[in-house]
């Protein structure tokens, strides 16, 4: 049978939990470049205790949120809830990266950059300005 090796191979990507083809085309691009594979809608808790944001992926340790934004994110109500999400994603103490389809193409999708700088610390300097933690 043709193709039974690729299928075979094929099966060993495969996560339950990716909401969209985007989700698994992003964590497939992650892992490919070699970073780590995130965590798919892993919960984010507030301070009581209680779920309060769930990420498309994460990458728990470094606390960085995944959020993959189609099409109907650039709908007036849903952007207004992204930005919500993203105050309180942040306000949780973890770093939203927003991924739209673009950030997902060509041979160095940018999602990969993307994610790379937020593992990467930052400190503020005077007047704002921000450089790289060495």
């Amino acid at each position: 049978m043709r193709g039974v090796r690729k299928a075979r191979l094929a099966l060993d990507l495969i996560r339950v939990g990716a909401d969209s083809p985007q989700e698994s085309l992003m964590r497939l691009a992650l892992i490919n470049a070699g970073l780590a594979e995130p965590v798919l809608n892993h919960v984010i808790y507030n301070e009581w205790g209680q779920p309060a944001v769930w990420p498309d992926a994460a990458y728990v340790r470094e606390k960085v949120s995944l959020q993959y934004d189609g099409g109907h994110h650039g709908e007036p109500e849903q952007y207004r809830r992204d930005i919500k999400r993203q105050a309180l994603t942040e306000r949780l103490g973890w770093q939203e990266v927003r991924v739209a389809r673009a950030d997902l193409e060509g041979d160095r999708p940018a999602v990969v950059d993307k994610v790379r700088r937020a593992f990467k610390p930052s400190i503020e300097l005077a007047g704002g300005a921000l450089r790289s933690a060495i």
